[in-house]
């Protein structure tokens, strides 16, 4: 596979709030099949992960830089033949110091969703610290991946994921178990400590979210109640131990299935943000709800659709006191990748339409980040039936 990324701009003026918006569109190509991107930032740098791949080869897992304004030749990781690929539950990385952490799925047998979650550390340098080795160490083949990790205070990361090890145990009454989540610490060396389990019964593909607060990591999820309630909770580490996990807003969303359509937590200080998606009462809605005391309580949630919503959110701080969501919503003509300001006090933009989007799930989970009064968004495209990433770049004063 070569060893190269191309860059094409397009400048487009879009007229939002009566004020010109330039949109600064960044067509990542790299091989023939590029999905599952996850950007994050750190410390002024922005980092993008993604699987490449090409017809009857390996899959590969990359990652690339946004430094200077400019995008870094892409790094490789790792290859496989074996591995599970998916537009919902899609590789993690994070970034602490000159080290990287980044996940991928490889499957443990032949089930569709039988796969476990694998882990490499390195430097940014290119020192390998340790080499694809399993976050999940249960040896039961069943479904482990939706992971998030952030990097700790320290030296190493926090990071969690939904397990599947109990599923393939019958109760009594014949029914399998529900899937759990649960949550490590990686060292700067790669050993996994402190593992534990926060919820015993959860969503089964519902991406997960992990922030760092004052008092320690949050973690938010979508939960499973015996009723099959599946509204979105949190649980926070405090003085050494986890706290019961407990409902961001009881919607009241019940659902003989998984929705596949996680939330997104964010910390600024003492304030932290979630959003996600919900369709209690048949009606679908993105929903924002504010915590200023460092997630121990969360506020009533503001409504930011306007269309019918289809989610897939993710939410970034754009100050102390504002976020910025994306979200993506449908009308009788398309799909569309959306955004609002939403500030601590309820105040809420016109929404800004950053792209017409593919609504099925080839786009994958659009990435959202802010750098310097920057926004960046990345999600996948379709280009002569391959699949490639595309990035946009826009000021957030215009928005």
């Amino acid at each position: 596979m070569k060893n190269f990324i191309v860059l094409i701009f397009m400048i487009i003026l879009i007229s939002c709030s009566k004020q010109e918006v330039i949109i600064e569109n960044i067509q990542f190509s790299f091989g023939e099949n590029n999905v599952a991107p996850n950007l994050v930032s750190k410390e002024g740098n922005l980092t993008l992960s993604w699987i490449s791949s090409e017809e009857d080869q390996e899959a590969v897992l990359y990652y690339s830089q946004f430094i200077n304004e400019n995008w870094k030749a892409p790094v490789r990781i790792t290859s496989g033949s074996d591995w599970f690929v998916n537009w919902a539950d899609f590789p993690a990385n994070a970034i602490n110091g000159d080290l990287i952490l980044t996940s991928y799925l490889k499957k443990s047998a032949s089930g569709t969703y039988t796969y476990d979650v694998v882990l490499n550390l390195e430097t940014l340098s290119g020192e390998k610290i340790k080499e694809n080795f399993l976050l999940n160490t249960d040896g039961v083949q069943a479904e482990h991946g939706f992971v998030s990790m952030i990097p700790t205070n320290e030296k190493g990361f926090f990071i969690t994921w939904l397990d599947g090890r109990n599923t393939i145990e019958d109760t009594k009454d014949g029914h399998q178990k529900a899937m759990t989540i649960r949550f490590a610490e990686i060292s700067d060396t790669g050993e996994i400590l402190n593992e534990s389990e926060l919820d015993a019964a959860t969503c089964d593909c519902c991406q997960t979210s992990i922030a760092m607060t004052n008092d320690g990591p949050i973690v938010v999820y979508r939960d499973r109640s015996k009723e099959e309630l599946r509204d979105i909770y949190s649980t926070k580490y405090v003085d050494g131990k986890w706290k019961a996990p407990t409902p961001v807003h009881q919607d009241g969303w019940k659902i003989n299935g998984c929705p596949v359509n996680g939330p997104k937590v964010v910390a600024n200080s003492t304030n932290l943000a979630v959003a996600w998606f919900t369709a209690a009462n048949d009606t679908p809605l993105v929903n924002i709800s504010f915590s200023t005391s460092n997630g121990d309580t969360f506020n009533s949630p503001i409504q930011l659709n306007d269309l019918d919503a289809i989610g897939r959110v993710d939410v970034a701080f754009l100050n102390s006191t504002e976020v910025l969501v994306s979200y993506m919503e449908v009308d009788d003509i398309g799909t569309y990748l959306k955004v609002k300001k939403v500030s601590l006090d309820g105040k809420i933009s016109e929404a800004f339409t950053v792209s017409e989007i593919d609504g099925g799930r080839n786009t994958g989970v659009p990435q959202l980040e802010i750098m310097k009064g920057e926004v960046f968004l990345v999600w996948t495209i379709s280009i002569e039936g391959k699949n490639q990433l595309k990035s946009v770049r826009l000021d957030s004063k215009n928005i």
